[in-house]
């Protein structure tokens, strides 16, 4: 009975990284919408869940890695906990298929119309409800896709879930509408029909812009940036009898970075293996090596920021410095969206008795601050880890001006899982919708440049100590998705309220 949506969420794994055969997700959801034309709301709800487990359990089960290898919980109880992630986000899956299969009996509109702007809506929900969790968004799918991609610089991510499901819709429409006939030999199929027509101009649309985007020059620079993936293995970060270690493979890559004469060096995510600025024998010798490089240098540290009395414990930042070539600090960005129960326990007055389930130094304090740094190559801003995977936070930092992104990572955490490769993919997304390259830095990989169209110029490999040095071209251009935000998205919550309503 549930089979034509278990199989589709099944499907749709192969979608996404580490397999990525995209294609499959413009047709996969077909069989799951037309099983909703005879459910009851009840049943509805039910394959919506059936349909999303298998579907986010596949796409996140790399979680469990962090929690099991270095949150030391045993590996049953770590499924467990991915699994309980996985039906909190079919909860939304569930609505969306209840939401649709009420609408579908009770109105002659089409598939291809009802199931995008019901999908977006609740897409859009769960990328912002309870600090928000936007993974695995069927847009990202299409990473690999440039030319249908390149509207998200219009649209946000959003659209491109739009297109995806209103193709699967437009199939379902098929079936559905031979299966009214069969019961109403009356039933006007022109709403049908003018869908048809729509969605063709509209993905011809898509296609054409993508088409011309990918072939266009825009005014920037060129600028020489090199990335340095120290490969530090997770459990030696903080480890005082490595220390030293560290320290100095990340010296030694960043000497033979400097054969190429970057302009700027970006080292990882909590490259440093010190509190940057407190451990002052530690810093004014990290300083004084960066003096005699010449290159502009940004690194990951954490940072003390406040210590209220010995007993107490320091308020801590995931932060990004960015040293200029006579060694001074000129930028300190601090992390704003921490991972919950990975980088601080949310309400932690109600779950006293939850600790975060990674094992770490402490709980960071977020950062406050929308602050990009200036360099004579050009303004970017940084972020730290998966803030990458927020657009809404992104655009926020592009709304009037920048000239390209910086991301740094420690992807370490999640092993050789699709966790990386997918977290390496949504980042394409970012330099399409805010229309400025990427560069990502990264502990143990993936490491790589994007350009402003969303094209991967360059990317490392898995677990190896590496440098690599590229010529990227800087973005001026503003689009609309960085001027006015998730706007399309807003329409899609209006029609779903008229809908209803």
């Amino acid at each position: 009975m549930y089979l034509p949506a278990v199989i589709p969420g099944l499907i749709l794994i192969f979608c996404f990284p580490k397999f990525s055969y995209y294609p499959l997700a413009w047709i996969a959801l077909t069989p799951f919408l037309v099983s909703l034309l005879d459910k009851s709301p009840q049943k509805a709800f039910i394959s919506g869940l059936l349909f999303g487990i298998p579907y986010f359990f596949g796409t996140t089960y790399w979680i469990y890695h962090s929690i099991t290898y270095y949150g030391h919980i045993p590996f049953i109880v770590s499924i467990a906990l991915v699994f309980i992630l996985s039906l909190y986000m079919s909860l939304y899956t569930g609505l969306f298929a209840l939401l649709f299969s009420m609408k579908i009996k009770k109105t002659a509109l089409p598939a291809m119309f009802l199931a995008p702007v019901f999908w977006v809506t609740v897409e859009f929900i769960r990328s912002y409800a309870l600090t928000g969790f936007p993974w695995s968004s069927i847009g990202y799918s299409q990473y690999k896709f440039l030319a249908a991609i390149q509207v998200s610089d219009i649209t946000g991510i959003y659209g491109i879930s739009f297109l995806v499901i209103a193709v699967n819709g437009a199939l379902a429409d098929i079936f559905i509408l031979r299966r009214r006939r069969a019961s109403m030999p009356l039933f006007a199929s022109y709403h049908t029909l003018i869908g048809y027509v729509v969605l063709s101009v509209l993905l011809l649309y898509v296609l054409s812009y993508g088409y011309w985007r990918t072939h266009q020059n825009r005014h920037g620079n060129n600028l020489k940036v090199s990335i340095v993936q120290g490969n530090i293995e997770q459990d030696k970060k903080w480890d005082a009898s490595y220390q030293s270690e560290v320290i100095n493979t990340y010296k030694e890559l960043t000497l033979k970075a400097l054969v190429y004469s970057p302009s700027l060096i970006i080292w990882p995510e909590t490259s440093l293996p010190f509190y940057f600025g407190t451990d002052t024998d530690l810093t004014e010798d990290l300083l004084s090596f960066k003096r005699q490089t010449g290159a502009y240098l940004l690194l990951g540290s954490v940072i003390v920021k406040e210590r209220p009395s010995a007993n107490s414990p320091a308020k801590l930042t995931n932060s990004a410095v960015l040293l200029d070539s006579d060694g001074k600090v000129t930028y300190i960005y601090d992390k704003i969206h921490l991972v919950p129960f990975g980088e601080y326990v949310p309400l932690r007055r109600v779950l006293f008795f939850v600790d975060k389930l990674v094992a770490g130094i402490g709980d960071y304090t977020p950062g406050e601050k929308l602050i990009k740094a200036n360099t004579p190559y050009g303004s970017f801003a940084t972020f730290v880890c998966y803030e990458i995977i927020f657009p809404g936070l992104v655009r926020k930092f592009y709304s009037k001006d920048g000239d390209f992104i910086v991301t740094i990572t420690n992807d370490a955490w999640f092993g050789k899982t699709a966790g990386p490769d997918q977290h390496f993919s949504m980042a394409v997304f970012r330099a399409i919708e805010n229309r400025k390259p990427v560069i990502r830095a990264a502990n143990t990989g993936i490491s790589g440049f994007i350009d402003s169209n969303g094209k991967i110029l360059l990317k490392t490999a898995f677990f190896e100590r590496t440098i690599e040095t590229a010529d990227i071209k800087t973005d001026t251009s503003r689009s609309f998705y960085s001027k006015f935000g998730d706007i399309f998205s807003y329409v899609c919550i209006v029609l779903t309220l008229l809908l209803i309503l």
